[in-house]
Order: structure tokens, then C-alpha cells, then sequence
């Protein structure tokens, strides 16, 4: 069984956030997902991810690019959550300021100081005013998908400077941490409250 998370971003910024999170983190990323949209076939992406190293999480982007209704980053996604032989952990649902007015539940945000909330997300990483959901361009199959977590963040290696690359993506990677600790593939860390 491969063990997946979903991002749903899928830009240059995205792509080296990830692969540098990967690292630390022990975990794997589809960078043959990158691209604004996503354009790699659902079936292509499944053989990229049975070429992994079982039981070790592997992140996967997907990416609408601001598409209306279900896009083809989010036919991806439900195509491979419905695969037998994955088993999607969890989704870092990243926000967007799109025109299609696409959101969806998310169980916790991230802001861009590294606070936890229950309230959404915008893309620079601000709380929002909603409880409970982000809008974004390549969210709305998410809650179609039950998946066990959803954790919202603003614009992944961006939010002013506070998720860049250069710093270690902190945002983005507490994120992802929050999803494995949930699965059970990392100790929570009750230490640091703030990145």
C-alpha cells in the first residue's frame, strides 16, 4: 500500500518547497506532477507513485490553475483516492485568490507565523473570517474525498516570505507534519507551538 499526501498547488514556488520538505522529512515527491495545471495523466502519476519506496509517504501536486468546476488537477485527485492500492493520508489544501469561488471544510490552518487554527487560511496566509474552509482553485473535490485531514495554508514557498525555501518552507512543512502526525508516521513535537 503507497501512502500519499495531496497538495494542491503545483507551481515552481510548490515544486521546491516540496522536494526540500521531502528531504527533511523522509518522505518522496512526484515532481512530474509539477506544473500550473497539472497536466501528467491520473494513470501516469499512479505508476510514478508504485515506483516509490513502500511505507514511505509520498507527496503528490496537483494543480487547477484556476479552471471553473472540476479541473483536471481534481479529476487526478479522484481518480487516484480511488485507487485500492493507495491510501491517501491527507491534503494540504492551499488557498488562492480565484474568480471560481472554489473552497472546501479544512480540520485546521496554518497561518503564515506558524499558528494553528480552526478558522481558514487566504494566500498570504492570514487568518480568514470563515470557520472551517479556504477557497482556492483546486480544492472543491476534497470534501467529495473524506480524507482523514485537511489542513489549509496560504500560497505554499510564498506568504511573504515566511514559507520561502530559503528558510526551510516552515508553513508548509508544519503542515505536512500535522498530517503525519495524525497518520501515525511522526511523533507530535509538543515543544514548539510556533515555526
Amino acid at each position: 500500500m503507497k501512502i500519499v499526501i495531496f497538495v494542491t498547488d503545483g507551481d515552481l514556488a510548490s515544486k521546491k518547497a516540496l522536494e526540500h520538505i521531502a528531504k527533511e522529512l523522509n518522505c518522496q515527491v512526484i515532481s512530474a506532477s509539477y506544473g500550473n495545471p497539472t497536466v501528467i495523466e491520473p494513470q501516469e502519476l499512479i505508476d510514478l507513485i508504485h515506483q516509490q519506496k513502500d511505507e514511505v509517504p509520498i507527496l503528490v501536486m496537483f494543480d487547477d490553475c484556476g479552471i471553473r468546476d472540476m479541473g483536471f488537477g481534481e479529476e487526478a485527485m479522484q481518480y487516484i483516492a480511488n485507487q485500492q492500492t493507495i491510501n491517501v493520508i491527507g491534503a494540504v489544501a492551499v488557498a488562492s485568490q480565484t474568480h471560481a469561488k472554489e473552497w472546501t471544510h479544512v480540520d485546521v490552518s496554518v497561518d503564515r507565523f506558524g499558528h494553528l487554527s480552526q478558522y481558514g487560511v487566504d494566500k498570504e496566509g492570514l487568518f480568514d473570517l470563515e470557520i472551517g474552509r479556504i477557497n482556492g482553485d483546486t480544492v472543491s473535490i476534497l470534501d467529495d474525498l473524506k480524507l482523514p485531514i485537511v489542513v489549509g495554508v496560504g500560497d505554499i514557498g510564498k506568504m511573504a516570505r515566511f514559507d520561502d525555501v530559503k528558510r526551510g518552507a516552515p508553513i508548509t512543512k508544519k503542515a505536512i507534519e500535522l498530517i503525519l502526525e495524525r497518520s501515525g508516521y511522526l511523533e507530535p513535537d509538543f515543544e514548539t507551538d510556533d515555526v
